[in-house]
């Protein structure tokens, strides 16, 4: 894989009464994205934040802020997230009725556009749509905790959508979100992952930020 394995931050497992200077950290030393994870307590258990949270912590970084919807009804609120300065949009197909027509409008937006998948979802749910996306998320937990362990089985099926992208020339990113860590990282970099998402191996108790960022950076960085 020529192209630059992307690290995307998740805010998730920030300390959310410093949410702006948590996203100041990790942009200093050098997220390519900042995950931002929307959940509305019924599409997954908990509730976190809204699209003023993500209007608020817009003003902290000028890294692309790559905004994952695991709610219902999402074509409610993609309006509300572009505004607020996404920009990139991930809505889950388990969430969506008419997933073209949401795609669609996300890009009228002037957003990119991403479509995610639960472990349990099988790929063909998304090969109608994967030539009009942006990127394509695969969850390896399941969505609504963070610092869940990472399901290994879900290494095939990250192998195998990257297959099937380069055999249709699909040129969106494939983004992996979950229970992802230094020591995993390098087999979702090797399974075709180009988006690593990482939440509590960033931000925790246990070390600076700094000091994660840098081994998170150097475990994708050394995979060919």
């Amino acid at each position: 894989m020529s192209e630059k394995v992307k690290l995307a931050p998740s805010i998730l497992s920030a300390d959310f009464a410093s949410l702006g200077a948590a996203v100041e950290e990790v942009t200093q030393y050098g997220a390519d994205y900042i995950h931002v994870d929307v959940m509305d307590g019924h599409f997954v258990p908990p509730i976190t934040i809204g699209h003023e949270t993500v209007k608020a912590i817009r003003k902290h970084t000028s890294v692309p802020l790559d905004v994952h919807l695991m709610i219902e009804s999402p074509e409610r609120q993609v309006d509300n997230f572009a505004q607020a300065g996404a920009n990139i949009i991930t809505v889950h197909v388990e969430a969506c009725t008419h997933l073209h027509r949401l795609v669609a409008r996300i890009k009228e937006l002037g957003v990119k556009a991403g479509v995610s998948l639960n472990p349990s979802t099988p790929l063909e749910a998304v090969t109608e749509i994967l030539p009009f996306l942006d990127l394509v998320l695969v969850m390896t937990v399941n969505p609504g905790y963070g610092g869940q362990a990472f399901i290994g089985e879900m290494l095939d099926k990250i192998a195998r959508l990257r297959s099937l992208m380069d055999e249709r020339k699909i040129g969106a990113e494939l983004e992996v979100d979950g229970g992802i860590n230094a020591d995993i990282a390098p087999r979702v970099v090797q399974a075709g992952g180009t988006v690593i998402v990482a939440g509590s191996a960033i931000f925790n108790a246990r070390e600076p930020v700094a000091q994660t960022m840098k081994r998170m950076r150097n475990a994708i960085g050394g995979v060919s």
